[in-house]
């Protein structure tokens, strides 16, 4: 049985996106290149419905380059028990109020048993202080949390 990833909204805007000028952003955006390339067909990847919303605004050229990107992946739902537990990781407080959002790809990522959450949002989700509380409080809800990571770590050896 082969690992299954939760691809992040960053993840397929970075892979995307015009050549950035910012040298950390154009560095994070030939990983992800490298990462969907060479280690993504090692994992079975998914998506949820909140991944295509969110790639479906803004710039309508650059929406519809992530989106023929997502067709080929499989969509996972939000289901009730993610929204619950996204419930509960707001109420602990395992993140900030204004990451609702990213509270919801952690609670879908770890209701539907994915083995990695990928993401380059290193800010609220793929974020080393904020881990044991989120992990902390998937776990005290039932659930075995995803390693989340961004595509560097999840290069291989």
């Amino acid at each position: 049985m082969r690992e299954k990833v939760y691809i992040e909204t960053t993840i397929v805007s970075y892979l995307t996106a015009k050549p950035s000028k910012d040298l950390i952003i154009a560095a994070h955006q030939r990983l992800t290149q490298e990462w969907w390339k060479n280690r993504r067909s090692q994992f079975d990847s998914y998506v949820s419905q909140l991944v295509l919303r969110e790639a479906s605004a803004g710039d309508q050229h650059a929406a519809s380059e992530r989106l023929k990107v997502l067709a080929q992946l499989p969509v996972l739902e939000v289901t009730e028990e993610s929204l619950e537990l996204a419930r509960e990781l707001m109420n602990k407080k395992a993140l900030p109020q204004k990451a609702e959002l990213d509270a919801l790809h952690i609670s879908i990522a770890t209701v539907q048993g994915m083995h990695y959450l990928l993401t380059w949002n290193c800010k609220h989700i793929a974020n080393a202080q904020m881990q044991p509380a989120i992990s902390a409080t998937c776990l005290s809800s039932g659930y075995e949390p995803p390693i989340i990571c961004t595509p560097e770590e999840l290069m291989g050896a």
